[in-house]
């Protein structure tokens, strides 16, 4: 799972029915529905969201889900100027459950998994990420400085001689039995030993320590079969439309 969905403090506006929200590293355009919109008025919402971000000399990424309707709404983003990234797969579950399931694999050898507050935390996470993506995510410093400020986000990272080899968040949806599980990312000369496992074993049972009955993951295709073989559930799938001005 590379991006997010959270809104807690960050400028947020909302046109109609959709939520628009200023992140650091570009905009982001989310919604519950489109229903009660025409064709033209469907077009007019996609086109207005594309102008106030283009207008800031931002790029924003529209979230797109595999139920939305209108069913050509994919084709009518392409038309504004918009493109898609990769497709990720939105999975469910049973905090507890996960967190039993995954009783005792919460350690790997060789490996420190822990809790992080700190500015250089942040920093070290962004870098590592850096490498994973082969671009330039400094930006994730800030994003997880904010967060860790609401006091609804837990970051935890993954050491090995001092060298941060992954790194996950957990951002508890206030109002809501959901806990959103973000990051993941691993360095490639530390993948399959039961890092990323680990990584959501902590953060199930922090879940279940503070009574959020759900989980949920938007998976890449790396990290939904993992996850649904722990017993995550396929419910539908999300794809980024992104316009870059």
């Amino acid at each position: 799972m590379r991006g997010t969905s959270e809104t807690a403090d960050v400028p947020t506006s909302w046109d109609g029915p959709v939520v628009r929200v200023e992140y650091p590293s570009r905009g982001f355009v989310s919604y519950r529905t489109l229903e009660g919109l025409d064709d033209a008025e469907v077009d007019a919402l996609i086109a207005r969201q594309r102008d106030f971000f283009a207008a800031k000399g931002q790029a924003v990424e529209w979230k797109l889900r595999g139920h939305d309707l209108p069913a050509d709404l994919p084709d009518r983003l392409r038309a504004a100027g918009f493109e898609p990234e990769d497709q990720e797969t939105v999975l469910v579950a049973d905090s507890a459950d996960i967190a039993e399931r995954l009783r005792g694999r919460a350690t790997v050898e060789g490996v420190t998994i822990g809790l992080v507050n700190a500015r250089a935390d942040f920093e070290r996470i962004a870098a590592m990420e850096s490498t994973v993506w082969n671009e330039n995510w400094s930006w994730l410093a800030d994003d997880l400085e904010r967060r860790h400020a609401t006091g609804l986000t837990d970051i935890y990272v993954a050491e090995a001689d001092g060298e941060v080899v992954a790194a996950a968040w957990a951002v508890y949806k206030k109002g809501t039995e959901f806990t959103g599980l973000w990051g993941g990312s691993t360095l490639a000369d530390w993948r399959g030993q039961g890092i990323y496992k680990a990584l959501v074993a902590v953060r199930a049972a922090r879940a279940v320590e503070l009574g959020y009955r759900y989980l949920h993951v938007d998976a890449s295709d790396d990290s939904s079969p993992i996850l649904q073989r722990l017993g995550f559930l396929a419910i539908t799938t999300t794809t980024p439309y992104v316009h870059t001005p």
